[in-house]
């Protein structure tokens, strides 16, 4: 007999034994009672809460600075230490709202919106499906358009009919669209390939030498930036310079630009306490001329240099960028001849390079205003006239100068009297084109204060003559001119001849002297 029918239960009740109970039974599950006061327990509402926050919570690896915070370890009594777990439990109820949200708007779209970037605990592993592809990873990218397939050597595509050639007007409109990608980074040539651009030859073309145009005038730029001084700015040399007097104490503060020019830059600053190397008194104003460092303003002012004798043999063996500080130089020394002659005009301090310090024309930072700018009655323009005649006569045989740029931008109107500046260009009356010079400075000043209403202003015939000592007696300026080259032409011969600076121009004797 089976054991199973013997080893029935004796309550089976009355029949065969192995009809009591089968081996292949399901068993009967038997229900748990439990008590009303069991449902209404803190516990089982505690259990079930936990269940629910861990179905709609699921555990995720949070990477945090310090320890791992639990409810076992966690010291309450810290206030950081509760903000602390406050705050990770507020970012797992908002990125579990936000993975709501993320659901609930993509719905059944094949296209998802991933919110990713915006959630506050980032799971360790990622929520995305493996069926998602990640076109980063794969060798072809969709959203990027095709580049322009390469023609074969022999030249053409297809046979027959479809036969396409390597000059065909679509395929050459897309190569010249990728080639534009070969352009400088900063020329902005946009995405033409993905929208299937296709530029003829022609458009191309300009638009390549507009680009190199575009580059080259850049580095220009750049390099007028870093090697030039520009308009109301110095370049690092100069700067450097300047911080150099003012840490020797040459100079106790540069205060800012005053004037500007097409040759150098004027700024104002205020004189320190030490003397300078040569013992002299620096001026409580100073004024600071710094010639630009361009070539552009002075290559067609090399005249007034090269053919000064002072100059001359200097200016054959040095290169095009030190003309500049010999430009600085002789305006030193044409500035040193005149403060010896008494005539009014800036006091020189120090020269370095091609920054040129002098005193200041003017007062508490406001200069002296041009003789063009400043309204003077009759009497003070006759007396400013005068003043001009007699700063020319005293120029022309104490100094042996000719101003060369005389004009009423270039004289200064200050405690009553005219003062002149910017002499730079001032050369010798030996110089080859020295009488011309003198002629155009009497003409600007003869037509300035004829203007100006002065009566008793000679014209530029009768200016020059006085000025000069010579008697040219020429009924016309064509005349006169042709007397002035001819009297250049025999001086330059005799230079020529006899290797001497000296003044062939006969005169009858000294012009008398204009004061006021």
């Amino acid at each position: 007999m089976d054991p199973v029918g013997v080893a029935a239960a004796p309550d089976a009740g009355p029949g065969p034994a192995w009809q009591s109970k089968c081996p292949w039974g399901a068993p009967k599950t038997a229900s748990i009672s439990c008590s009303l006061a069991d449902v209404m327990s803190e516990q089982l509402a505690k259990e079930l809460q936990l269940e629910e926050e861990n179905a709609a919570f699921p555990e995720v690896v949070a990477v945090a600075e310090g320890p791992f915070i639990t409810g076992e370890n966690a010291d309450t009594s810290s206030d950081l230490m509760l903000a602390q777990m406050l705050q990770m439990e507020f970012d797992r109820e908002y990125d579990a709202q936000l993975r709501r949200e993320e659901k609930k708007f993509n719905g059944d779209s094949k296209v998802s919106i991933s919110f990713e970037n915006y959630r506050k605990v980032h799971p360790f592993d990622s929520d995305s499906s493996e069926d998602e592809v990640d076109w980063q990873d794969t060798r072809h990218d969709p959203y990027r358009a095709d580049k322009p397939t390469v023609t074969p050597r022999k030249g053409f595509i297809g046979k027959g009919k479809d036969i396409t050639t390597k000059h065909d007007e679509v395929v050459c409109g897309r190569k010249n669209t990728a080639r534009m990608e070969n352009f400088a980074p900063e020329f902005q040539v946009g995405d033409g390939i993905g929208m299937d651009l296709k530029l003829s030859n022609q458009v191309f073309n300009a638009l390549k030498q507009h680009a190199y145009s575009e580059e080259r005038r850049s580095a220009r730029l750049h390099e007028k930036k870093e090697h030039s001084t520009a308009e109301k700015a110095v370049d690092p040399k100069t700067r450097l310079l300047l911080y150099k007097m003012v840490s020797n104490g040459t100079l106790e503060t540069i205060t800012g630009c005053i004037s500007t020019g097409k040759e150098s830059v004027v700024f104002h600053a205020y004189g320190g306490k030490s003397a300078t190397e040569d013992d002299k008194v620096i001026p409580p104003e100073c004024a600071i001329k710094v010639f630009k460092t361009t070539l552009n303003e002075f290559k067609n002012r090399d005249k007034y240099i090269k053919d000064d004798y002072r100059f001359k043999d200097r200016f054959s063996k040095l290169n095009p960028r030190k003309i500049i500080r010999m430009w600085a130089e002789k305006e030193m020394h044409n500035l040193t001849r005149m403060q010896n002659a008494g005539i009014p005009c800036p006091q020189v301090v120090i020269l370095k390079k091609h920054i040129l310090v002098m005193s200041f024309i003017g007062q508490d930072q406001v200069p002296a205003p041009k003789l063009k700018d400043v309204k003077l009655n009759s009497e003070d323009m006759k007396k400013a006239y005068y003043q001009v005649l007699n700063m020319m006569q005293r120029l022309y045989k104490e100094c042996n100068l000719v101003h060369a740029d005389l004009s009423e931008y270039n004289m200064l109107w200050h405690d009553g009297k005219v003062w002149l500046i910017d002499v730079s260009q001032s050369v010798e009356p030996t110089h080859p084109h020295g009488l011309e010079f003198l002629f155009r400075d009497c003409r600007n000043v003869s037509q300035f204060f004829q203007k100006g209403g002065v009566a008793e202003a000679l014209n530029e015939r009768e200016l020059f003559n006085a000025v000069s000592g010579l008697n040219i007696t020429a009924e016309n300026e064509v005349d006169f001119l042709a007397e002035i080259e001819a009297l250049e032409k025999m001086n330059e011969d005799h230079v020529q001849n006899h290797g001497k600076k000296v003044s062939t121009f006969s005169s009858d004797g000294d012009p008398p002297i204009y004061n006021e």
